[in-house]
């Protein structure tokens, strides 16, 4: 049950932030769907091509695209009524989206079977791929590689995962809210990696 609900909880969040890009960008309707559908199982394709899975285990999941697409329809329906929220919620929802695909992906490897960097890389690319490849797409710099902390919350959960310290829903809901809380916090707070500049001579 908390896969199913962590599942759906990623896809929507995912697939309106791939279509308000989207519009934002003055995308055509096809550009909307293309985008908002990438965003939502972009991570988890290139979890399964990294990890060993058949990409086409994707289409398995009817139910969640039908929520993507439901998602994405909305959000192309009434983008006036939609963005003033997104402008406000925006990052919430993409913080819940990279916990909830994070846990999804590290659970998906652990069912597999898989060690533990495996799981860490399931955890990251599922909960920040969708993001990248929406970035890319729409001629932005992921932001994944250049905000705040963001991707190492998805390995944080990949980690206490891996080493089987989830034993019930109950204590995983507890990590989507403790991985989606650190991820607002960093935005609110600009939390930040370490940098490096080179200075070309």
């Amino acid at each position: 049950m908390a896969w199913e609900v962590l599942s759906a909880i990623g896809t929507i969040a995912f697939a309106v932030s791939g279509a308000i890009i989207a519009m934002e960008e003055e995308y055509d309707i096809f550009g909307v769907y293309l985008l908002g559908v990438v965003t939502a199982f972009g991570g988890g394709a290139i979890r399964n091509l990294l990890i060993g899975v058949p990409v086409s285990a994707l289409w398995e999941q009817e139910m969640m695209f039908q929520l993507a697409l439901a998602s994405i329809t909305l959000a192309f329906l009434f983008p006036n009524r939609l963005l003033g929220p997104w402008n406000r919620w925006g990052n919430f929802f993409d913080a819940i989206g990279l916990s909830a695909f994070a846990i999804q992906g590290a659970l998906y490897a652990v069912d597999l079977n898989m060690p533990v960097y495996a799981v860490v890389v399931a955890a990251v690319l599922t909960g920040s791929g969708g993001g990248m490849v929406r970035d890319l797409l729409a001629g932005r710099k992921p932001l994944v590689l250049r905000a705040e902390i963001y991707a190492v919350w998805a390995a944080i959960a990949g980690i206490l995962i891996s080493f089987d310290m989830i034993q019930t829903d109950l204590i995983l809901y507890g990590l989507f809210i403790c991985i989606t809380t650190l991820r607002v916090l960093s935005y609110l707070y600009k939390w930040r990696l370490p940098t490096r500049k080179i200075h070309s001579v």
